[in-house]
């Protein structure tokens, strides 16, 4: 105490601040034990449309119950600002929001898959805070026993949720995961590139909300097969009104901003009701089940030397891939703060210049508005339009 008054005014009235800070209680404060005789409840946060998966995950390879989350809310979001610093992105918020949420529902332990970047270290950070605030639970964080190799990371992650887990048997399951996952971004792959040209609007949401449904109570490979095939069908089967040249848009970026609906303000949405055809080579498929980065990196090797990390491999190539095939422009998605796709933009404006492709650069934090989207996207599309009508 001594210390302390010996302190400038300044210094000790920041402190007095501080203090006072951390003894007002923090929002949705509320401690959860697990019932010893109840299934455990798992929950993913929200992930864009790998909800599937994830219950898949939880109920078929962990042995537990999926705790489903309702859609997120204004509050989710502000439950993650308020216990979070300013220096974290702004998917770091979303997650905690999400846990928090997940927690007041009943969660028993909390899943974290991270990323590539520096969001692979969040876990460890979002389990301080959450239980600083006060819950109890278990963080099964996959950044966890991975210099162990797969078997030795599936032993220490799967005995976090399920001590009695029989690993040799749920290795098939997680297989199975993957390929729901992969099924998945097959499908949402085709939805991006027709669903601007439908005659009947919304027969391609119709046609991916009950494949989604198919999705969810599938138990292996067979039922996940046959979603996936009675999807394609349907979704083939939709009258389109496409032209022989749409204008056609790759979207690139942040693994988190560029494919989650949340995130960025629904950019799929967006694009699609211009009547776009939209790609995006980002997903969970690309970068983690068929990831091969020195491949990748060689075909783009007029713009890539080295490994530049987390996700900037796969943008710089898919931008240059979309300005190789003649895409009429690139959308470049990332997070406010997000270094490794602030590394990507000077290589991105060098693909752009020698293609002559237009690039629009979005940046997303929680102050990002529809209004401000809306203006820029039509504006970009305007742009492309007219630069279309002239080389014609």
């Amino acid at each position: 105490m001594a210390d302390i008054l010996t302190l400038p005014q300044e210094a000790r009235s920041r402190i007095a601040v501080e203090l006072e800070r951390r003894r007002e209680p923090k929002m949705g404060r509320r401690k959860f034990k697990r019932d010893r005789h109840k299934r455990i409840k798992v929950a993913f946060f929200r992930y864009c449309y790998y909800d599937p998966a994830f219950k898949f995950f939880v109920e078929q390879v962990l042995d537990a119950d999926f705790l489903t989350l309702p859609e997120a809310t204004k509050r989710t979001t502000e439950i993650g600002e308020q216990n979070s610093t300013d220096y974290v992105c702004t998917p770091f918020k979303h997650i905690l929001g999400d846990y928090v949420e997940a927690l007041e529902a009943g969660a028993d332990v909390l899943v974290q898959f991270g990323g590539p970047c520096r969001l692979g270290y969040y876990g460890e950070l979002q389990e301080a805070i959450l239980r600083d605030m006060g819950y109890e639970f278990q963080m099964l964080n996959f950044s966890r026993g991975i210099e162990q190799g797969a078997l030795g990371w599936a032993k220490q992650c799967l005995k976090t949720v399920n001590p009695d887990i029989n690993v040799p048997a749920a290795l098939p399951k997680l297989a199975a995961t993957a390929n729901m996952a992969v099924k998945l971004d097959e499908a949402r792959d085709f939805y991006l590139a027709n669903a601007g040209f439908e005659r009947e609007r919304g027969a391609f949401k119709r046609v991916w909300a009950s494949y989604l449904d198919a999705l969810r109570g599938a138990t292996g490979d067979r039922d996940i097969n046959e979603a996936f095939r009675q999807a394609m069908d349907a979704m083939r089967a939709i009258p389109l009104d496409k032209p022989d040249d749409p204008i056609r848009i790759g979207v690139v970026g942040e693994m988190f901003t560029a494919i989650d609906e949340r995130s960025n303000l629904e950019l799929d949405d967006k694009l699609l009701s211009m009547g776009v055809e939209v790609h995006r080579m980002m997903n969970l498929t690309n970068r983690f089940v068929r990831y091969n980065e020195p491949n990748l990196r060689r075909s783009a090797a007029g713009y890539l030397t080295y490994d530049m990390g987390p996700t900037s491999t796969l943008t710089v190539v898919a931008a240059h891939r979309y300005a190789r095939e003649g895409f009429d422009g690139v959308i470049h998605a990332k997070s406010a703060g997000c270094t490794p796709e602030i590394d990507c933009m000077p290589v991105l404006q060098r693909v752009s210049a020698d293609a002559a492709m237009p690039i629009l650069y979005l940046t997303y934090d929680s102050q990002t508005s529809d209004t401000g989207l809306d203006t820029r996207l039509e504006a970009f599309y305007d742009m492309l339009s007219m630069k279309k009508e002239k080389t014609k």
